[in-house]
């Protein structure tokens, strides 16, 4: 199998970088990064920077996007894959992951997580460390759960959202796209689009502007 390509060399591209390695995938593994202060990362080579993607396509048929960003990590990936990049689905081997779930490409599934029957992960998402998502939810593109998050059933997480840190939704839930769930926070009722949430139970702190980058 040809070599893997990750973009972005930060805290979350070293959980990536073990995740793939641990897949034992790819025996060639290279970064790129815009931070010229960065020559390798866990004794894994930096390349070049972000605008050299292309220059790698013909050694490396594999790419996958670290970045914490949601709607430059969907940006990035929608750019791969229309120069003809392979985009996986990496899934550290201490999960379980129900065999009627779907992951879709570029999403990373983090130790100790929890994915029950029918949910639907959507592309690019970030499944963080100890979460868990149960029966029939929906976490569309570019969505960051973050650690010890729980999901009840029925859950619908909509684009580019972020669940904070320890956060709880309870079944049956709709939060709309580009929302901040603040760490800790229990959501009891629907969310709108681009607003910020938190508390016990959460409720609206602020506004957030409309960000497109597709």
């Amino acid at each position: 199998m040809s070599g893997l390509l990750i973009l972005g060399a930060g805290g979350h591209g070293k959980v990536v970088l073990e995740i793939a390695k641990l897949s034992k995938q790819w025996d060639d593994i290279a970064f790129l990064d815009d931070r010229t202060d960065l020559k390798e990362i866990l004794g894994t080579p930096i390349f070049g920077k972000f605008e050299d993607y292309l220059s790698f396509r013909e050694n490396y048929k594999y790419a996958f996007v670290a970045l914490g960003n949601n709607h430059l990590r969907i940006k990035w990936i929608n750019l791969l894959s229309k120069v003809g990049f392979i985009i996986p689905t990496l899934i550290h081997p201490f999960t379980y992951i129900s065999p009627t779930s779907v992951l879709n490409e570029g999403t990373v599934v983090m130790a100790g997580s929890v994915i029950n029957a029918s949910t639907k992960i959507g592309k690019g998402c970030i499944i963080n460390t100890s979460s868990s998502i149960d029966h029939d939810c929906k976490i569309q593109d570019g969505v960051h759960i973050s650690p010890g998050v729980h999901i009840a059933g029925s859950v619908s997480v909509n684009k580019y959202s972020w669940v904070g840190i320890g956060a709880t939704i309870i079944n049956n839930i709709t939060i709309g796209s580009n929302v901040v769930v603040g760490a800790g926070s229990v959501v009891n009722k629907n969310i709108p689009d681009n607003v910020m949430v938190a508390g016990v139970p959460a409720v609206i702190k602020k506004q957030l502007g409309v960000i497109n980058y597709e």
